[in-house]
């Protein structure tokens, strides 16, 4: 599905500023850039942009290259500000990446329209210097094997969820509903399924708390979401451990539970490279501050025993970077958690979940590292028609800005979003278009086209 391909730029004189950081910036002595097309649709583009400096340290920079027309636009951009004036374009560093030394590369992307065939910019310069040098290979394929054998331990890097090679990923998967009550949906012959026939790269564990789940049997409910995470790891899928508090809204009522159970399971699973920790699932008729102080007394507690592990924290508004309460992603920007290797989630239902939705969504993405931990084909109740066009312009957004995804849910719920027709756990089959919903056509569909996990 995902094409890459090299470009080396061409040359240029012109001396790139640092813009809104002030000061002109230190030359470059030299730079490359690969140059990778990660997706190409009607009128439109996804590409990555690596830049490496091959001169002395520069801190603070621009680069600058030539669209092959002025009708060719930057659409969304992360990992730089990005600007365009005709067909020349430029992307100017931010705070996490504004210093390159000697060897090191930042890794830019954007989406764009596409108004012809090509859609290969040329002329790159990093502060004025050209980006030379002979042709690059193209790039190669991306790794083969499992998602966690290619890509290994996570982590965060700038506003992306990053692989062993330090190269942005998107994780494609689906979550379990409830464990208290659809256990018999996650056996062997499910999860062989969903691994092989589904080709998926991630597992969402769903532990309620309430509502029959964590607090009336911690260690059985522990003892069964270790289970899942070894048997997603047997078949090379990432397992997301969703602590998942809906009612009440407000995290720090289960805070002490919230630390029990992730000492506990970080400290099982810390040797794991397969394993996300998702500390709190859809706060709701709650502050950002109060949501923001639960995380950081929790996040303490999984870096204890796990110092390597991505954690995902809930937003405001049932997750929604406070749009469901009227708010926006600057409470989070002007706010952030005090932690590393973070990222923070965003929920959404496409049938009720729309335009303004993504906005915010496209906004955040080139500020905040965001997980997209669970979405529904349908409304907001779980239930109603699916909205194919909604999920559609949903499901080429995440793709276009590489971020990960779990769909709600891989369960034969007697509701719309489920992806299996009621009764399907009590039998062997999980894949074929007799037992699929609506719903888990299209996103088995979505999710069992080739990955493209960058290994260089």
């Amino acid at each position: 599905m995902k094409r890459l391909f090299a470009l080396l730029a061409a040359f240029a004189t012109v001396l790139g500023l640092m813009g809104a950081f002030g000061p002109q910036a230190v030359a470059a002595n030299g730079c490359k850039v690969e140059y990778t097309v990660a997706s190409q649709w009607q009128g439109g583009f996804q590409a990555g942009v690596k830049v490496t400096n091959l001169g002395a340290p520069v801190s603070g920079w621009t680069l600058r290259f030539t669209m092959p027309d002025a009708g060719q636009r930057v659409a969304q951009g992360w990992n730089a500000t990005w600007s365009q004036s005709g067909s020349a374009v430029s992307a100017v560093a931010v705070d996490w990446n504004r210093t390159l030394a000697t060897g090191a590369a930042a890794d830019l992307g954007f989406s764009g329209t596409l108004t012809g065939a090509n859609p290969k910019p040329t002329a790159f310069t990093l502060n004025g210097v050209a980006c030379t040098g002979s042709v690059d290979e193209p790039t190669p394929d991306p790794g083969t094997g499992t998602p966690v054998e290619v890509n290994g331990q996570l982590h965060v890097c700038g506003v992306n969820l990053c692989n062993q090679y330090n190269r942005p990923v998107q994780l494609r998967g689906m979550s379990t509903h409830g464990i208290q009550w659809f256990d018999q949906c996650y056996g062997a012959a499910s999860l062989d399924a969903l691994a092989n026939d589904w080709k998926s790269d991630l597992l969402r564990i769903s532990m309620y708390v309430q509502e029959d789940g964590y607090e009336t049997d911690p260690a059985g409910f522990t003892n069964r979401v270790n289970a899942l995470v070894d048997m997603a790891e047997a078949r090379g899928m990432y397992a997301l451990i969703d602590f998942h508090t809906l009612t009440p809204g407000d995290p720090n009522y289960n805070l002490a539970r919230a630390k029990t159970f992730f000492a506990s399971v970080a400290a099982r699973n810390a040797g794991k490279k397969n394993v996300i920790y998702e500390i709190t699932n859809e706060p709701n008729g709650v502050s950002w501050s109060a949501v923001k102080s639960y995380a950081e007394q929790v996040i303490p507690v999984v870096r204890a025993a796990d110092p390597d592990g991505v954690v995902v924290v809930g937003t405001r508004g049932w997750s929604s970077l406070g749009v469901s309460d009227g708010s926006d992603e600057n409470e989070v920007v002007n706010n952030p958690v005090n932690a590393t290797n973070l990222m923070y989630a965003f929920h959404f239902y496409a049938a009720s979940h729309k335009d303004s939705y993504r906005s915010t969504l496209s906004r955040a993405a080139s500020r905040l590292p965001l997980f997209v931990t669970e979405f529904g084909t349908v409304s907001a109740t779980g239930g109603g028609a699916m909205d194919v066009a909604s999920t559609t312009a949903w499901l080429n957004l995440l793709d276009q800005l590489k971020i990960s995804y779990a769909n709600w849910t891989y369960s034969d719920a007697p509701e719309s979003s489920a992806a299996f027709r009621p009764g399907t756990c009590g039998g062997g089959d999980y894949s074929s278009s007799g037992v699929l919903t609506e719903s888990g056509a299209l996103l088995k569909a979505r999710i069992s086209t080739p990955d493209s996990f960058p290994t260089s």
